[in-house]
């Protein structure tokens, strides 16, 4: 192991212990054994004079920021030229040797060291001025925070979020709040105004190339040099492999294969340049692209076959979501025979019906998706019965999308997503508790409702399981125990009433801060009382209070928790408004964030755009979304983030 990997091991084994110790759970090491590592840690900093952002050893606080400034780069930033040919890329690179790495798909991001100091970071931009995001790249997740080499030195690279970090970020998100890819999620979380988001985001940066640096930091001939180089002072590069005509097309294979298999890292192609510093420097750019490099995007591999079946699968939030089954096909070195299709929107455009001859692909390699169906016979019957239970289906209509939903309150995947729901982070927040493991316990027995949650550390039978030795065990019963101290409207929303989101309940429970069991005094009149609560979402809360099975759950559910009541709201400046948030934000980690600053100054935050509509915050005031669109017609003012803030700020 070289010295490098060992501190990368020695900070992670550190951080985990650090971590396990101040959430107050079992210690994974005696303070002797912490120190050791530690000291261990200290040596070989300083040894090799570098430092990583995460390391324990230093203290990288959190900042937050009131806009990203601008500067200009020190060189421009100009994109490749691009070709999908390896003919035409043998033939570019002729007798040459070159370096053929990964085309990272995440956001370019210039970095600037000097005096072995993080000193300056700047986003792409327009290619001339950039975005000052230094506060941020202080927090991606490998970089140095201190390097052994004391002059100037800039470089480029790629910020990314790797798929394994999206798709769990992506999990903890709403519909509406999701990312469609890594890149939009990377590309929001990098300009963002508080680098705390940053860090719990887990952003990487893979360095591309040198752009400038002192005389004494190396005489070089090779670029592949100048990447040992910084690779030596504790930098990921982006992949790459050595190539010249003779061998560029086998690599290129290599590449695809190895993305095939399932590579973490997001990649939307290949880059190829000149090996040979003078030669590359001798070439100049044209006015949009450099001569030394070319970009090498991936020619879909497209496959036609036949749609076989559209499989149905309920999920836990009660939607039921459309795969595709074809006849097998070989796309980029694997079999495939099912592709996603996302939602009934989708399969409505692709006019699909079982027999359609269609073709698919795999989008950068990894995901298969259906690119055209050449039949069109637009006759998939849609099921009206949940695959799950048998009971009717109906079609949700969100944001211009449609879904699938099944009805049934009792349908098994409802069962699920009441207890993922119940034990969610805005509900009861608690941790260790994944869908996978409420299913064996429901199957097991041993949850039959929410209440028996807390029942669970009767059941040391648990400790046998696959996974649950007698430390986990302690930990699951330790976060259950903390989750009995609650907010008032975290319960209420921990119920899964319909239509009673956490906004929601935190306008009941600030208007009526009654114990749990009270709320069924409530009248429709005392709920449409309150700004924002509608005929139907108070029928809604009422209809769920007067159930009596819900009447006995909430009675026992109270009995063991300790509810905390909300307080009161000195400030009150948005009392009377009402906000609709849409679109990326920079200054708050997500939506819910900005909400909950808005509902603490008194207002009201609603998920689409009405005449009682005070403001639509969008940071792109001038898109042609459909909520702008409307705001537009509706004369509600549209404001930036900035502005929201200003008017914090006035008020």
């Amino acid at each position: 192991m070289s010295t490098n990997q060992r501190m990368l091991e020695l900070i992670d084994i550190l951080n985990n212990a650090a971590k396990v110790y101040y959430q107050g759970k079992d210690e994974v090491m005696s303070n002797y054994e912490y120190d050791e590592l530690y000291d261990e840690l200290v040596r070989l900093e300083e040894e090799t004079g570098i430092t990583m952002n995460n390391s324990p050893t230093v203290n990288v606080g959190y900042e937050t920021l009131s806009k990203l400034t601008k500067e200009e780069h020190v060189a421009p930033m100009l994109s490749l030229d691009k070709t999908k040919s390896v003919e035409e890329l043998t033939s570019w690179l002729g007798d040459h040797a070159g370096i053929l790495s990964l085309k990272l798909d995440g956001l370019s991001v210039i970095l600037t060291y000097e005096n072995g100091q993080l000193v300056k970071a700047l986003t792409r931009g327009n290619g001339t001025i950039g975005e000052v995001i230094t506060n941020n790249a202080k927090m991606f997740k490998n970089i140095p925070h201190r390097i052994n080499y004391k002059g100037r030195m800039v470089v480029r690279g790629e910020a990314l979020i790797k798929y394994s970090d999206f798709e769990v970020i992506n999990e903890s998100l709403s519909i509406e709040e999701q990312y469609k890819n890594p890149r939009n999620l990377c590309s929001g979380t990098v300009r963002q105004l508080n680098n705390k988001i940053v860090e719990e985001r887990n952003v990487n940066y893979y360095i591309y190339n040198l752009i400038e640096t002192d005389s004494d930091f190396g005489t070089f001939n090779q670029k592949s040099e100048i990447l040992e180089k910084i690779i030596s002072l504790g930098f990921d590069v982006a992949p790459y492999k050595l190539v010249d005509g003779s061998t560029l097309s086998t690599k290129v294979e290599e590449f695809s294969h190895e993305i095939a298999e399932g590579y973490d890292i997001p990649s939307d192609g290949l880059v190829l340049t000149y090996d040979n510093i003078q030669y590359s420097n001798s070439l100049g750019r044209t006015a949009k692209f450099p001569k030394d490099s070319i970009a090498f995007k991936w020619k879909d591999e497209i496959a036609q076959t036949t749609l076989k079946d559209v499989e149905w699968s309920a999920s836990r939030t009660g939607l039921i979501n459309p795969v595709a089954i074809f006849e097998p096909v070989e796309l980029e070195g694997t079999t495939v025979q099912r592709a996603s299709l996302h939602n009934l929107s989708i399969v409505k455009e692709l006019k699909l019906g079982i027999g359609d001859n269609i073709t698919v692909y795999k989008a950068n390699m990894i995901i298969p998706q259906i690119a055209e169906n050449l039949t069109c016979s637009d006759n998939l019957p849609i099921p009206d019965k949940c695959p799950v239970c048998g009971e009717d289906t109906t079609i949700l209509n969100e944001n211009g999308t449609s879904f699938l939903l099944c009805n049934n309150k009792a349908c098994y995947a409802k069962k699920i997503k009441s207890f993922t729901h119940f034990v969610s982070r805005d509900a009861m927040n608690i941790d260790g508790l994944s869908e996978m493991t409420l299913v064996k316990f429901i199957n097991m027995g041993i949850l039959h409702d929410v209440c028996d949650i807390f029942k669970l550390k009767e059941h040391v039978e648990i400790t046998g399981l696959e996974g649950f030795g007698d430390k986990s065990f302690k930990n699951l019963i330790d976060s259950i125990e903390n989750a009995r101290e609650v907010q008032l409207a975290a319960a209420v929303f921990s119920l899964g009433i319909k239509g009673v989101g956490l906004s929601v309940a935190k306008l009941i429970c600030n208007k009526f801060p009654y114990a749990l069991s009270e709320f069924s005094k409530l009248t429709k009149e005392d709920l449409v009382s309150i700004d924002g609560i509608g005929d139907k979402l108070a029928e809604s809360f009422i209809e769920y209070f007067s159930n009596p099975e819900n009447a006995d759950l909430v009675k026992r559910l109270e009995a063991e928790l300790d509810i905390l009541m909300p307080e009161a709201i000195d400030d009150n400046r948005f009392e009377g408004l009402t906000f609709v948030i849409t679109g990326s934000l920079n200054t708050f980690s997500n939506r819910k964030e900005c909400q909950t600053l808005i509902e603490s100054l008194g207002g009201k935050v609603s998920s689409s755009v009405s005449k009682k509509t005070d403001y639509l915050i969008n940071n792109d005031t001038t898109s042609s979304s459909s909520k702008n669109k409307k705001a537009q017609d509706l004369g509600v003012k549209i404001i930036s983030e900035e502005e929201f803030l200003q008017l914090i700020k006035k008020n």
